[in-house]
């Protein structure tokens, strides 16, 4: 069922079904049994900024122990490419692989999916299945997804996300493939695995759970079964982002950021998203910048862009947050939750506009490095007219985009990105 059949008078709404889990401090180390449980006997383990951590190591030695052999492949990319998902499949097929793990993030996870999709279907190019449910086998090699970060959500949901090389390099497309085929069978969440993820990709993957959270609660789809985890991720996400990028040791506060992580995409599942992913899609596709940073740096313009649709769900995600709203109304509320998210983003030292992204602004950085022409020839993000329309114009082609509360139109769009780019957040507060 595509999105817009979703938004038709009196549809008909589609839950969503999520994998098995473990989850808590440990629960990495039962992958061996639990992989030898599943039927595993060589596997493909998928990863990428991991490659020489102890984490991977003791993965591999783990499942060699329960006698399930293992081949590596550690060149995952941040916004995974397409060529990374095919290196992958090749490898799986001239191994005679039969099962998948990934370890780390959204990039190892969706990288993952989109190769067993591949496999599935004898090795297509991965670009074949963008769109909803493209593939045609709904059987594809079982997979556990073990999360070092706090924030895709990619291990329980349907969706995966890759950047496609192929087309024009001028004009680079990177999509999300929604298919319950993709769904993993086994998704483990252990918050000592966050423990030396740095300070910014932690702040930068916690306002992606800040973006899973608040879309679906807001998003016209208004599917009631997301609702309650909507807004119980926000809460803990406000509670305990804080404590998990100032003190990476705080136990509660990674716990609470892998429970608000995994409930927040359990809430996009089925309840959607909006064009807080779609710009920060558009922008990662462009310059290959974070897609958390992306989030947090589009939340609070796409929250303003929504406010008038959704006053009074920005009035619930305002109490969410802690605030005390007795009193006001709910545009006095909303404009609080807006606020609230502001002192967020500066509390964990994100930067608050698209130009202000260099390529010191944080660890890991790949802008200007990407594998296209177009990354070469702009290594900095400008922030001009045409940079803004050619944002816009992916954007609106995004499949986030129906979803979101406000309607969506390049006149509606294009100033919100603009803003993005480069506008003042204090702007945003009267």
């Amino acid at each position: 069922m595509q999105v817009e059949d979703l938004l038709k008078p009196f549809p008909i709404k589609e839950f969503h079904p999520f994998p098995r889990a473990l989850m808590g401090p440990g629960a990495h180390e039962l992958i061996g049994p639990e992989a030898k449980k599943i039927g595993f006997q060589k596997t493909l383990i998928m990863t990428s900024g991991l490659r020489g951590t102890d984490i991977v190591h003791d993965i591999s030695e783990s499942m060699k122990y329960h006698g399930i052999e293992t081949v590596i492949y550690d060149k995952v990319e941040s916004n995974p490419k397409d060529y990374n998902v095919m290196d992958a499949v090749t490898l799986y097929q001239d191994n005679k692989c039969d099962s998948f793990v990934s370890i780390g993030g959204g990039s190892s996870h969706d990288a993952c999916k989109g190769a067993r999709v591949s496999v599935a279907h004898d090795g297509r190019n991965v670009n074949e299945f963008e769109g909803f449910n493209k593939s045609e086998n709904p059987k594809n090699p079982p997979h556990i997804a073990v999360s070092t970060t706090a924030g895709t959500g990619s291990e329980t949901s349907w969706a995966y996300v890759i950047t496609d090389t192929t087309t024009d390099p001028d004009n680079p497309h990177k999509y999300v493939a929604f298919d319950d085929a993709s769904i993993t069978t086994l998704a483990i969440d252990d918050p000592v695995l966050y423990f030396d993820c740095p300070m910014d990709y932690t702040a930068q993957c916690g306002f992606d759970v800040l973006a899973h959270a608040s879309e679906p609660y807001v998003s016209r789809l208004n599917f009631a079964p997301s609702l309650g985890n909507a807004l119980h991720a926000i809460k803990l996400t406000s509670e305990n982002l804080r404590a998990a990028v100032w003190n990476g040791q705080d136990l509660a506060g990674r716990e609470g950021m892998m429970y608000a992580q995994y409930i927040a995409a359990q809430a996009f599942n089925s309840g959607g998203l909006g064009i807080i992913h779609s710009i920060s899609h558009a922008i990662s596709a462009f310059y290959d910048t974070h897609h958390g940073l992306n989030n947090a740096i589009a939340l609070p313009r796409v929250w303003a862009f929504n406010m008038p649709a959704q006053y009074k769900r920005f009035a619930d995600i305002a109490r969410a947050m802690g605030l005390d709203t007795h009193g006001m109304t709910d545009v006095q509320a909303a404009e609080a939750a807006l606020a609230a998210a502001i002192r967020l983003l500066r509390d964990v030292g994100i930067p608050e506009k698209f130009v202000d992204v260099t390529a010191d602004s944080y660890s890991k950085n790949r802008l200007g490095q990407g594998p296209t022409k177009f990354y070469e020839n702009e290594a900095t993000i400008k922030g001009d007219g045409p940079d803004v329309d050619r944002i816009t114009n992916h954007v609106l082609g995004d499949a986030c985009t129906p979803g979101n509360a406000a309607e969506c139109t390049f006149e509606t769009v294009r100033p919100v990105v603009e803003h993005s780019m480069t506008g003042d957040l204090d702007d945003l507060l009267g």
